[in-house]
Protein backbone atom coordinates (compact mmCIF):
# COMPACT_ATOMS: atom_id res chain seq x y z
CA UNK A 1 0.00 0.00 0.00
CA UNK A 2 2.84 2.37 0.85
CA UNK A 3 4.55 1.73 -2.49
CA UNK A 4 1.24 2.27 -4.30
CA UNK A 5 0.78 5.66 -2.64
CA UNK A 6 4.33 6.66 -3.55
CA UNK A 7 3.89 5.69 -7.19
CA UNK A 8 0.65 7.64 -7.50
CA UNK A 9 1.39 10.55 -5.20
CA UNK A 10 1.15 13.11 -8.02
CA UNK A 11 -2.30 11.83 -9.02
CA UNK A 12 -3.53 11.92 -5.43
CA UNK A 13 -2.19 15.46 -5.09
CA UNK A 14 -4.14 16.48 -8.22
CA UNK A 15 -7.29 14.83 -6.89
CA UNK A 16 -6.90 16.66 -3.58
CA UNK A 17 -6.52 20.03 -5.29
CA UNK A 18 -9.52 19.35 -7.52
CA UNK A 19 -11.75 18.38 -4.59
CA UNK A 20 -10.67 21.49 -2.69
CA UNK A 21 -11.43 23.76 -5.67
CA UNK A 22 -14.77 22.04 -6.25
CA UNK A 23 -15.71 22.47 -2.58
CA UNK A 24 -14.81 26.17 -2.70
CA UNK A 25 -16.87 26.64 -5.86
CA UNK A 26 -19.82 24.77 -4.36
CA UNK A 27 -19.68 26.98 -1.27
CA UNK A 28 -19.49 30.17 -3.35
CA UNK A 29 -22.05 29.47 -6.08
CA UNK A 30 -25.63 28.33 -5.58
CA UNK A 31 -26.50 25.08 -7.34
CA UNK A 32 -22.89 24.33 -8.26
CA UNK A 33 -22.84 21.06 -6.34
CA UNK A 34 -25.31 19.25 -8.58
CA UNK A 35 -25.38 16.41 -11.06
CA UNK A 36 -26.36 18.74 -13.88
CA UNK A 37 -23.26 20.91 -13.45
CA UNK A 38 -20.98 17.87 -13.32
CA UNK A 39 -22.63 16.42 -16.41
CA UNK A 40 -21.97 19.71 -18.20
CA UNK A 41 -18.30 19.42 -17.17
CA UNK A 42 -18.09 16.01 -18.81
CA UNK A 43 -19.94 16.99 -21.97
CA UNK A 44 -18.34 20.41 -22.44
CA UNK A 45 -14.81 19.03 -22.00
CA UNK A 46 -15.29 15.70 -23.81
CA UNK A 47 -13.30 16.73 -26.89
CA UNK A 48 -10.34 17.97 -24.84
CA UNK A 49 -10.57 14.93 -22.59
CA UNK A 50 -10.37 12.41 -25.42
CA UNK A 51 -7.37 14.21 -26.93
CA UNK A 52 -5.76 14.27 -23.48
CA UNK A 53 -6.19 10.49 -23.04
CA UNK A 54 -4.06 9.92 -26.14
CA UNK A 55 -1.59 12.58 -25.02
CA UNK A 56 -1.24 10.75 -21.70
CA UNK A 57 0.24 7.71 -23.42
CA UNK A 58 2.68 9.90 -25.35
CA UNK A 59 3.87 11.79 -22.27
CA UNK A 60 4.07 8.60 -20.21
CA UNK A 61 6.44 7.24 -22.87
CA UNK A 62 8.63 10.32 -22.55
CA UNK A 63 7.46 11.95 -25.77
CA UNK A 64 5.25 14.83 -26.87
CA UNK A 65 2.70 15.22 -29.68
CA UNK A 66 1.98 18.68 -31.08
CA UNK A 67 -0.11 17.39 -33.97
CA UNK A 68 -3.22 16.40 -31.99
CA UNK A 69 -5.11 19.69 -32.45
CA UNK A 70 -4.56 19.68 -36.20
CA UNK A 71 -5.42 15.96 -36.33
CA UNK A 72 -8.68 16.63 -34.52
CA UNK A 73 -9.61 19.42 -36.96
CA UNK A 74 -8.62 17.27 -39.95
CA UNK A 75 -10.83 14.45 -38.66
CA UNK A 76 -13.85 16.73 -38.24
CA UNK A 77 -13.41 18.17 -41.74
CA UNK A 78 -12.98 14.80 -43.44
CA UNK A 79 -16.06 13.44 -41.64
CA UNK A 80 -18.09 16.45 -42.78
CA UNK A 81 -16.91 16.11 -46.38
CA UNK A 82 -17.56 12.36 -46.51
CA UNK A 83 -21.07 12.77 -45.10
CA UNK A 84 -22.15 15.83 -47.07
CA UNK A 85 -20.30 15.38 -50.38
CA UNK A 86 -19.89 11.60 -50.62
CA UNK A 87 -23.13 10.80 -48.74
CA UNK A 88 -21.34 8.23 -46.61
CA UNK A 89 -22.99 6.89 -43.46
CA UNK A 90 -21.70 8.85 -40.43
CA UNK A 91 -20.26 5.71 -38.82
CA UNK A 92 -18.41 4.85 -42.02
CA UNK A 93 -17.08 8.41 -42.27
CA UNK A 94 -15.90 8.23 -38.68
CA UNK A 95 -14.19 4.89 -39.37
CA UNK A 96 -12.30 6.43 -42.31
CA UNK A 97 -11.16 9.38 -40.21
CA UNK A 98 -10.00 7.07 -37.39
CA UNK A 99 -8.01 4.97 -39.85
CA UNK A 100 -6.34 8.10 -41.28
CA UNK A 101 -5.49 9.52 -37.86
CA UNK A 102 -4.13 6.24 -36.56
CA UNK A 103 -2.00 5.72 -39.67
CA UNK A 104 -0.55 9.25 -39.58
CA UNK A 105 0.22 8.90 -35.88
CA UNK A 106 1.99 5.60 -36.51
CA UNK A 107 4.04 7.17 -39.30
CA UNK A 108 5.20 9.94 -36.97
CA UNK A 109 6.12 7.38 -34.34
CA UNK A 110 8.09 5.40 -36.89
CA UNK A 111 9.96 8.52 -38.04
CA UNK A 112 10.79 9.42 -34.44
CA UNK A 113 12.17 5.98 -33.73
CA UNK A 114 14.10 5.36 -36.94
CA UNK A 115 15.64 8.82 -37.35
CA UNK A 116 16.19 9.77 -33.72
CA UNK A 117 14.69 13.21 -34.38
CA UNK A 118 13.05 14.70 -31.31
CA UNK A 119 9.27 14.16 -31.08
CA UNK A 120 8.76 17.91 -30.73
CA UNK A 121 10.13 18.50 -34.25
CA UNK A 122 8.45 15.54 -35.93
CA UNK A 123 5.02 16.24 -34.48
CA UNK A 124 5.38 19.97 -35.16
CA UNK A 125 5.96 19.12 -38.82
CA UNK A 126 3.01 16.74 -38.59
CA UNK A 127 0.86 19.54 -37.21
CA UNK A 128 1.56 21.78 -40.22
CA UNK A 129 1.15 18.91 -42.67
CA UNK A 130 -2.21 17.72 -41.29
CA UNK A 131 -3.64 21.22 -40.92
CA UNK A 132 -2.65 22.06 -44.49
CA UNK A 133 -4.17 18.79 -45.69
CA UNK A 134 -7.46 19.71 -44.02
CA UNK A 135 -7.55 23.02 -45.92
CA UNK A 136 -6.74 21.22 -49.17
CA UNK A 137 -9.66 18.85 -48.65
CA UNK A 138 -12.10 21.67 -47.92
CA UNK A 139 -11.25 25.35 -47.64
CA UNK A 140 -14.08 26.29 -45.25
CA UNK A 141 -15.90 24.67 -42.35
CA UNK A 142 -18.44 21.99 -43.31
CA UNK A 143 -21.96 22.13 -41.88
CA UNK A 144 -23.26 18.59 -41.35
CA UNK A 145 -26.97 18.31 -42.08
CA UNK A 146 -27.75 14.62 -41.88
CA UNK A 147 -30.57 12.94 -39.95
CA UNK A 148 -28.41 9.92 -39.06
CA UNK A 149 -25.66 12.16 -37.68
CA UNK A 150 -28.20 14.21 -35.73
CA UNK A 151 -29.75 11.07 -34.26
CA UNK A 152 -26.32 9.87 -33.16
CA UNK A 153 -25.51 13.23 -31.57
CA UNK A 154 -28.82 13.36 -29.67
CA UNK A 155 -28.48 9.89 -28.14
CA UNK A 156 -28.46 9.89 -24.33
CA UNK A 157 -28.05 7.36 -21.53
CA UNK A 158 -30.01 8.77 -18.63
CA UNK A 159 -28.69 12.29 -17.95
CA UNK A 160 -25.49 11.73 -19.94
CA UNK A 161 -25.34 12.92 -23.57
CA UNK A 162 -23.42 11.02 -26.23
CA UNK A 163 -20.34 13.25 -25.96
CA UNK A 164 -19.98 12.58 -22.22
CA UNK A 165 -20.55 8.85 -22.71
CA UNK A 166 -17.82 8.64 -25.33
CA UNK A 167 -15.42 10.59 -23.12
CA UNK A 168 -16.01 8.30 -20.13
CA UNK A 169 -15.72 5.22 -22.35
CA UNK A 170 -12.37 6.44 -23.67
CA UNK A 171 -11.12 7.09 -20.12
CA UNK A 172 -12.07 3.58 -19.01
CA UNK A 173 -10.46 1.98 -22.07
CA UNK A 174 -7.36 4.15 -21.69
CA UNK A 175 -7.04 3.29 -17.98
CA UNK A 176 -7.36 -0.43 -18.71
CA UNK A 177 -4.81 -0.38 -21.53
CA UNK A 178 -2.31 1.67 -19.53
CA UNK A 179 -2.55 -0.23 -16.25
CA UNK A 180 -3.67 -3.75 -17.11
CA UNK A 181 -1.94 -4.73 -20.36
CA UNK A 182 1.66 -5.54 -21.37
CA UNK A 183 1.57 -2.60 -23.79
CA UNK A 184 0.77 -0.23 -20.95
CA UNK A 185 3.62 -1.58 -18.83
CA UNK A 186 5.96 -1.16 -21.81
CA UNK A 187 4.88 2.48 -22.12
CA UNK A 188 5.71 3.15 -18.47
CA UNK A 189 9.05 1.38 -18.82
CA UNK A 190 9.88 3.35 -21.97
CA UNK A 191 9.14 6.61 -20.20
CA UNK A 192 11.10 5.61 -17.13
CA UNK A 193 14.27 4.87 -19.10
CA UNK A 194 14.50 3.92 -22.76
CA UNK A 195 17.99 2.47 -22.24
CA UNK A 196 16.81 0.27 -19.38
CA UNK A 197 13.76 -0.83 -21.36
CA UNK A 198 16.05 -1.79 -24.26
CA UNK A 199 18.30 -3.81 -21.95
CA UNK A 200 15.22 -5.59 -20.60
CA UNK A 201 14.38 -6.71 -24.15
CA UNK A 202 11.16 -4.72 -24.39
CA UNK A 203 9.80 -3.95 -27.89
CA UNK A 204 10.89 -0.30 -28.04
CA UNK A 205 10.12 0.28 -31.73
CA UNK A 206 6.62 -1.19 -31.75
CA UNK A 207 5.75 0.48 -28.45
CA UNK A 208 6.86 3.91 -29.65
CA UNK A 209 5.01 3.55 -32.95
CA UNK A 210 1.90 2.32 -31.13
CA UNK A 211 1.99 5.22 -28.67
CA UNK A 212 1.77 7.81 -31.44
CA UNK A 213 -0.81 5.69 -33.27
CA UNK A 214 -2.94 5.75 -30.11
CA UNK A 215 -2.53 9.52 -29.91
CA UNK A 216 -3.57 9.89 -33.56
CA UNK A 217 -6.56 7.63 -32.97
CA UNK A 218 -7.70 9.60 -29.93
CA UNK A 219 -7.27 12.94 -31.70
CA UNK A 220 -9.29 11.68 -34.67
CA UNK A 221 -11.93 10.28 -32.34
CA UNK A 222 -12.10 13.68 -30.64
CA UNK A 223 -12.71 15.19 -34.08
CA UNK A 224 -15.64 12.83 -34.53
CA UNK A 225 -17.03 13.86 -31.14
CA UNK A 226 -16.53 17.50 -32.14
CA UNK A 227 -18.83 16.99 -35.13
CA UNK A 228 -21.48 15.59 -32.77
CA UNK A 229 -21.08 18.63 -30.54
CA UNK A 230 -21.07 21.31 -33.28
CA UNK A 231 -22.80 19.53 -36.19
CA UNK A 232 -19.93 20.68 -38.39
CA UNK A 233 -16.32 20.05 -39.33
CA UNK A 234 -14.10 22.99 -38.46
CA UNK A 235 -10.45 23.76 -39.24
CA UNK A 236 -9.96 26.21 -36.38
CA UNK A 237 -11.43 24.36 -33.39
CA UNK A 238 -8.18 22.45 -32.88
CA UNK A 239 -5.90 25.51 -32.72
CA UNK A 240 -4.14 25.40 -29.35
CA UNK A 241 -5.78 22.10 -28.40
CA UNK A 242 -2.39 20.39 -28.10
CA UNK A 243 -1.33 22.85 -25.39
CA UNK A 244 -4.60 22.45 -23.48
CA UNK A 245 -4.20 18.67 -23.65
CA UNK A 246 -0.63 18.84 -22.34
CA UNK A 247 -1.80 21.13 -19.53
CA UNK A 248 -4.61 18.73 -18.58
CA UNK A 249 -2.24 15.75 -18.52
CA UNK A 250 0.37 17.55 -16.40
CA UNK A 251 -2.22 19.03 -14.01
CA UNK A 252 -3.58 15.49 -13.69
CA UNK A 253 -0.27 14.34 -12.22
CA UNK A 254 1.61 12.89 -15.19
CA UNK A 255 5.28 13.86 -15.23
CA UNK A 256 6.53 15.51 -18.41
CA UNK A 257 9.70 13.43 -18.04
CA UNK A 258 7.59 10.29 -18.53
CA UNK A 259 7.07 7.08 -16.61
CA UNK A 260 4.70 8.47 -13.94
CA UNK A 261 0.99 9.24 -14.14
CA UNK A 262 -2.33 7.72 -15.11
CA UNK A 263 -5.34 8.20 -17.35
CA UNK A 264 -7.52 8.70 -14.26
CA UNK A 265 -5.26 11.60 -13.33
CA UNK A 266 -5.83 13.05 -16.80
CA UNK A 267 -9.59 12.86 -16.20
CA UNK A 268 -9.05 14.88 -13.03
CA UNK A 269 -6.90 17.39 -14.93
CA UNK A 270 -9.54 17.86 -17.62
CA UNK A 271 -12.27 18.36 -15.02
CA UNK A 272 -10.05 20.86 -13.17
CA UNK A 273 -9.56 22.96 -16.30
CA UNK A 274 -13.30 22.73 -16.96
CA UNK A 275 -13.99 23.83 -13.38
CA UNK A 276 -11.81 26.92 -13.75
CA UNK A 277 -13.36 27.82 -17.11
CA UNK A 278 -16.92 27.41 -15.81
CA UNK A 279 -16.31 29.42 -12.64
CA UNK A 280 -14.70 32.34 -14.44
CA UNK A 281 -16.87 32.57 -17.55
CA UNK A 282 -20.26 31.34 -16.34
CA UNK A 283 -20.51 32.09 -12.64
CA UNK A 284 -18.28 35.17 -12.47
CA UNK A 285 -19.65 36.42 -15.79
CA UNK A 286 -16.25 37.26 -17.28
CA UNK A 287 -16.56 36.34 -20.95
CA UNK A 288 -12.94 37.16 -21.79
CA UNK A 289 -10.72 34.09 -21.86
CA UNK A 290 -7.72 36.11 -20.63
CA UNK A 291 -8.29 35.47 -16.93
CA UNK A 292 -8.97 31.81 -17.64
CA UNK A 293 -5.61 31.44 -19.38
CA UNK A 294 -3.85 33.23 -16.54
CA UNK A 295 -5.43 30.87 -13.99
CA UNK A 296 -4.57 27.77 -16.02
CA UNK A 297 -1.00 29.01 -16.52
CA UNK A 298 -0.52 29.57 -12.79
CA UNK A 299 -2.07 26.19 -12.00
CA UNK A 300 0.18 24.45 -14.52
CA UNK A 301 3.28 26.13 -13.12
CA UNK A 302 2.26 25.18 -9.58
CA UNK A 303 1.83 21.54 -10.55
CA UNK A 304 5.16 21.38 -12.38
CA UNK A 305 6.89 22.82 -9.31
CA UNK A 306 5.03 20.36 -7.07
CA UNK A 307 6.09 17.45 -9.27
CA UNK A 308 9.69 18.64 -9.17
CA UNK A 309 9.57 18.75 -5.39
CA UNK A 310 8.02 15.30 -5.13
CA UNK A 311 10.50 13.68 -7.51
CA UNK A 312 13.40 15.16 -5.52
CA UNK A 313 12.04 13.88 -2.23
CA UNK A 314 11.19 10.43 -3.57
CA UNK A 315 14.02 9.57 -5.99
CA UNK A 316 13.62 6.24 -7.73
CA UNK A 317 10.29 5.53 -6.03
CA UNK A 318 7.82 7.19 -8.34
CA UNK A 319 8.39 5.26 -11.54
CA UNK A 320 6.05 2.38 -12.21
CA UNK A 321 2.45 1.53 -12.93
Amino acid sequence: MKNYLRKHVTVFASAGVYLALYALAAARYDGFFSGAVFTNFLSGNAVLGIVAVGMTFVILSGGIDLSVGAMMSFSSVIIGVLIMNSHLHPLAAIAVSLACGTAMGAVMGLIIHTTGIKPFIVTLAGMFFVRGLAFLIHLESVAIVDARHTALASTRLGPLPMTALLFLAMVVIGWYVASQTPFGRNVYALGGSEEAALLMGLPIKSTKVAVYAVSGFCASFAGAVLTLYLSSGNHLEGVGMELDAIAAVVVGGTLLAGGVGSVIGTLIGVLMLGLILTCITTYEGMMSSGLTRVAIGLLLLAFVLMQKLLTRRLPGELHGT
